[in-house]
């Protein structure tokens, strides 16, 4: 399998060096930047598995660049780890709105930050080989574009597939509408967001099987979750 691509968003030198030689060491493809300008690009050019983003960094804040990654439709699934020295819960709570998939206060010990990452990978390493993705008795292969549940084929359409296979690359994780509506139908889009809650039902019914609880829950005044049921 392929080295996994890190992108290293961190304008102290020092720790930036340490932790490219760390995650180098242990087998990581590391691209760095000190500039939240530079990180957009780098990004763009060539889409990382996984983004350790310092909040405070020269040019454009860690906060927006989050914000940005997650608006644009080709970095909108990738794993966001955000490092910080801010320990406030609001500002804690502020970075997980906007997007960051786990958040790491300074200092911290590079044995868990790398254990935080593999751990984030390992989850999200079937998408990136093509294997399947299972979450409880779900079974999605991307490779053959079948879906199954307790091992009955099933039968959805082309959004309801896409979106079924966005919740199961992070099962688990609360949606709002806005992340599902970019996540789904891409920032361009000019779909309202109360379709989101029309196909969200779509895959309800294309999910039902006998004896089966729904794996989808909605979590009041936030959005979805995909969940093993």
């Amino acid at each position: 399998m392929n080295a996994a691509k890190l992108l290293l968003v961190e304008d102290d030198p020092a720790l930036a060096e340490l932790l490219e030689f760390r995650f180098t060491n242990e087998g990581y493809e590391v691209r760095s930047t000190p500039d939240g300008d530079e990180a957009l690009m780098l990004a763009a050019e060539d889409v990382p598995d996984l983004i350790i983003l310092d909040w405070m960094i020269e040019g454009t804040s860690g906060i927006e660049v989050c914000r940005r990654l997650r608006r644009d439709k080709s970095t909108a699934h990738v794993p966001i780890i955000m490092l910080t020295a801010r320990e406030a819960e609001d500002d804690r709570i502020r970075g997980l709105d906007t997007g960051a998939d786990d958040y790491v206060t300074k200092p911290f010990s590079p044995r868990e930050l790398l254990a935080r990452v593999s751990a984030v990978l390992r989850r999200i390493r079937p998408v990136l080989a093509g294997e399947s993705l299972e979450v409880g008795d779900i079974r999605l292969d991307p490779v053959a574009h079948r879906v199954t549940r307790k091992g009955n084929p099933l039968q959805l359409g082309p959004t309801e597939y896409r979106l079924l296979k966005f919740f199961m690359e992070s099962p688990g994780r609360v949606f709002s509408r806005g992340q599902l509506l970019d996540g789904v139908w891409g920032t361009a889009s000019d779909i309202e967001l109360r379709t989101v809650d029309v196909h969200i039902r779509r895959l309800r019914k294309a999910l039902e099987v006998d004896g089966a609880k729904d794996p989808v829950r909605t979590v009041r005044s936030a959005g979805y979750a995909f969940e093993a049921v």
